[in-house]
Order: structure tokens, then sequence, then C-alpha cells
């Protein structure tokens, strides 16, 4: 019986979405399924371009249907974060470079649907509905996202154009797309008043493809432009807007990795439980052994956790408004969270089944190596990191009032992340209340246990926050973020466990992972060269044991052993 926690192609019936949303989800699972994990592994090993996955979403409309604003009249067209995020974890499950191909047309998006050009809006929907894909032009090879630094030069060409010239480095579906948002600055202007994003075609002659810079399906290019004409027409934003759409789209295909994370992680779960389960040492199966359920038991709720936090950030990312930014917290825990949750689920797979996640013919040898991007594109975990330090002490100490926020599965536009607006006022972001999500499963023994710790740390916010001096310590910074990042990712967990009714021994037996992260994280603050003598006895004093009861870990582990032989993908 298929674990209603998890993906599973073999019976998986979108129901909750309108009808073509369905039919185009379903089909996209259909058509990996008919290809078979054979051509799927030889086309990951040979490096091949994915001509043919693009023409399926081409003649299937569904690029276009998905990423196409309702504003820009294509029948069924919205930007509904919802399915996105359903497209994005099956196109982790069958193979990171299928969803790395979506999530670069994401991006090469956003600065067009922000814009105000209506002739480059209209092209871009044109493109769509013909099956082109686009690019997101900001990375350089020297500067990397350091757009302050761009080296992407428009020389103002006397007809109230310009000619661009410069390169850029990393910029994923570089060699085949339809338009390419390209970030640059105005010769002619100094300082943030002359920056430019603008429209290119890579098919035009004065674009230059130089290299894909991964050994991989990927084409993740370097490209050059050599006195490119950029007309009126093919500018999307000027000055601090075109700063602001920069980080606007990041915010925007942020989203998406978290999502991919755990498609990755639930077809490798799959094939781990099956091989250990299937698998006899001395005489007893693998799973026999007690290390070997604690490893495979920890995975299973920790990628529950990853679930249950990104379907709840997606009705934040959907509710949001000018009234409303919680969502710029909540975005970058799913990126740095959620994809460093699936690293670690991987471990825990890995070491489990040891040399089998070597193998040529196994999904878990792509996994092991393709989980490890998605921590680090779109912004390292250590910048997440240090942008959700920005919103702790509001969030933990000051909340405020808001109207409750609904499941958002609804046939609904998300219109309002194409404008987001100016890219600053971090501070002035409030939060509601995030006790009341602990509060209502008080009676859960370890979500109890590991109220103590967030409650400590709001002891720790108001008395013993970082000086001025340890606030310049980014390393020391970074661990308690760690520690924030737990108390907001508990939080949405709790709420989407209310809303979903989940199980009370998984979400007991995921807080006991937690309170041991916790724990984990306070002794390594502990050790930091900065901290305080105060701060030092706070991190011990903050160190919990979480409660044991094998009975549950029993009941949990049944769920785990359950999956073996539920999914495996056709030849």
């Amino acid at each position: 019986m298929a674990d209603p926690l998890l993906f599973n192609p073999r019976t998986y019936d979108p129901a909750h979405f309108d009808p073509e949303t369905r039919r185009l989800l379903r089909a996209t699972v259909d058509w990996f399924e008919e290809r078979g994990k054979r051509k799927l592994l030889e086309d990951y090993r040979t490096r091949a371009w994915l001509g043919d996955f693009l023409a399926f979403a081409a003649k299937e409309g569904l690029f276009a249907t998905f990423l196409t604003p309702a504003a820009a009249g294509r029948e069924g067209g919205r930007w509904d974060t919802a399915r996105i995020a359903a497209l994005n974890e099956i196109l982790g499950f069958y193979g990171l470079d299928y969803w790395y191909a979506w999530q670069v047309t994401i991006l090469g998006l956003g600065p067009i649907w922000q814009s105000g050009n209506a002739e480059a809006r209209a092209r871009a929907a044109e493109l769509l509905a013909q099956g082109e894909v686009f690019a997101f032009g900001l990375s350089e090879r020297t500067h990397g996202a350091d757009i302050y630094s761009t080296d992407m030069l428009l020389e103002p060409d006397g007809d109230g154009g310009f000619l661009a010239s410069g390169s850029k480095y990393y910029i994923g579906n570089g060699n085949a797309a339809g338009l390419v948002s390209v970030f640059g600055r105005r010769t002619d202007v100094e300082g943030p008043d002359g920056y430019v994003f603008f429209a290119a075609d890579s098919r035009h002659p004065a674009y230059h493809l130089v290299q894909n810079v991964v050994d991989s399906s990927k084409y993740v290019s370097e490209f050059r432009l050599e006195d490119y004409p950029v007309a009126a027409a093919d500018v999307l934003h000027t000055g601090r807007a075109a700063f602001d759409a920069a980080l606007n789209t990041v915010n925007v295909g942020k989203f998406n990795l978290c999502t991919a994370s755990i498609g990755i992680c639930e077809h490798a779960m799959y094939e781990a439980v099956t091989h250990a389960q299937n698998r006899v040492l001395y005489g007893r199966p693998v799973t026999a052994f007690p290390h070997v359920r604690r490893e495979l038991a920890d995975a299973y709720v920790r990628l529950v956790g990853m679930k249950l936090f990104s379907d709840r950030a997606v009705d934040y990312f959907r509710s949001a408004g000018p009234d409303d930014r919680r969502y710029l917290l909540f975005n970058p825990m799913t990126k740095m969270k959620v994809t460093t949750e699936g690293e670690k689920v991987i471990d825990l797979m890995w070491d489990v089944i040891a040399a089998k996640g070597f193998e040529k013919d196994t999904y878990f040898a792509n996994a092991a190596v393709e989980i490890r991007g998605l921590p680090k594109l779109e912004g390292t975990v250590h910048v997440n990191l240090a942008l959700i330090l920005k919103f702790m002490r509001n969030h933990l100490l000051e909340p405020v009032e808001y109207p409750a926020v609904p499941t958002r599965l609804d046939a609904a536009d998300d219109e309002f992340l194409f404008r987001q607006g100016p890219a600053r006022g971090l501070g002035s972001v409030r939060f509601h209340d995030w006790r009341p999500a602990y509060d209502a499963y008080a009676e859960v023994p370890n979500v109890a246990r590991f109220r103590e710790q967030a409650d400590a740390l709001c002891e720790f916010v108001a008395t013993i926050a970082p000086d001025e001096e340890q606030s310049r310590d980014l390393d020391f910074l970074l661990s308690v973020g760690q520690l924030f990042a737990l108390v907001v990712h508990g939080q949405l967990i709790l709420e989407q466990a209310r809303l979903t009714d989940l199980d009370r021994d998984v979400l007991d037996e995921l807080f006991s992972v937690l309170v041991r992260d916790f724990s984990g994280h306070a002794v390594e603050l502990h050790g930091k060269d900065s901290a305080t003598g105060a701060q030092q006895t706070w991190a011990l004093g903050a160190v919990r044991r979480p409660v044991v009861d094998e009975a549950r870990a029993a009941r949990v582990w049944q769920r785990v052993e359950a999956l073996s032989g539920t999914y495996e993908m056709a030849p």
C-alpha cells in the first residue's frame, strides 16, 4: 500500500487541482514512466540535451500553461505556486536535469513578467506558447551574482538604444533560450541609476555561446555579447527597478528548490528501503539492525518534515501582498533549511545502502550527486541564513495579528509575485505569533520538549543577543541562525500537521529529531570563539534529550518498512 505522505507515480492523482492541471501533471509522470529507467540513466550518464523532454513539454503546453500569468490571456494560464511546486517535485523525482531547464526558464521570465514593457511580455507569452525555454543572465565569472559590479556594459547607440558588450557565466539554458533576461549597466550613467535589464535572443549573431561550464545534461552556459543591439523594445527595467527585479526574481525562483529536493529524496528512499529490506547479512535482514532502522526512520521523518514545511510555505507565498510579506522569511527557509535537510536524508540512506549507492543502474547514484547542488543555487546556505536573521527578533518576540492563512490550492493567479516592489525594508516585516502552533500539540512529548528549547531561544534573543562586535562575526551569527531556523521550521510543520491531521507518532518522532538538531547547534554555538560566558552557559542549558518511546518508534518503523517494493521505476 502506498504511503499517503510520499509521492508515488503508481498511485499519483492530483485530484485537488483543476482538470487541466491534473491532466498535465499526470501526463508528465506518464511520459517519464514510459521512457523508463534505463533511458533516464543513460541520458544522465551521456549528458544528453533534454530535447525529447522539451518537445513533450511544448506539445502539451506544459511550460506555457504553468508559467504564463493570467493577464497574458492564455486559456488555463496562470502563475499558480501550488501547481508549480507539484511539478518541481515530479521533475526532481525523475532527474534534476529536467527540473533545471524548467527552473531557469522561471528565472528568465521573472524580469519580463515584472516589466512594464507590454511588447516584451507579449513576445515572451508567444515564445512560451511555441515551447521555447528562457534564461536569466545575471551572474558573471569574476563577480558571481554581485550585481553591483556587473561588467555587462551598455553603450548608447545615439538612436535611443544601446550596444551591449560583456560576458555572463553560469547561465542555464543559455544554449537554447528564446529570450535571455540580461542584467547590465550603462556606460554613461553612474551608480544604481545606470542599471538595465534587457531581453536578448540567443540566436542573434552578436550573441556568442562560449561553453557549457558543467559536465552535465544541464546546459549551464557561458556566453558573450559583442555590440549586441538593444532597442527600446528590448529594455525591461532601468535604474533601481532593474536591481529590484533581479532580487525579486530570485525570490520567486529559489522557492522551487525545496520541492525539487523533496522529489529527489522520495525516489531515492524507495530504492534505499527496498534494497535494505531485501538484503540479508550474517543471516539477518539488514533492516533488523537497530542502527539501520534508526537511520532510515530518521530519513523518513525528516523527509516528511520537508514536505510539511514546503506545503505550508506555499500558502504564505500565495497569500502575500504589500501588507503581508511573511513569505520573505519562509522563502529563504525553504531554500536553506529544506534543501539541507534533503542532503541529510540522502546521507542517512547512503550510510545504510553503502556501495549500492554508487551503482550505475540506480537512481540513487544520481541523487547522491544532484542533492548537493540545491543548497548552493540561488544564494548559498550562508547567504540565506544571514537573511533570515534579519527577521529573528520580530518573529520570536514581537508578533502581530494576521488573519488565518488557509490552504491555498485554489486556481488563482499569484500576480503579487511580479509586483513585489522595492527589495528593502526587511526589518519592518512582522509575523503572527508562532506559539499557538506549538500549543496545539503541547501533549505530544517531543513537541513539548522542543518548545522548551524554542522558549530558551527567545530568552537568548531578549537578554544575551549578539552585541555589536558579535554582529560582525558572521561565523557566530550563523550558529544563532541555525537555532532560529529550527523554530520556524517546526512552526510551519505544526501548522501543516494540523491542517492535514498528520499521524501523531510521525510528528512525535520528527520532533525528536529536531530536539537533537537544536541541541547539536547549541553545542556548536557554545564552542564559537566569540561566545561570551553567559552565552556559553545558555547554550549548554538549552541542550535537551528527546523523549524516548520504543513503541512509537516501532510504529513509525512499520511505516518505513512498508515502503519496500511499493515503487520501482519501469525499466
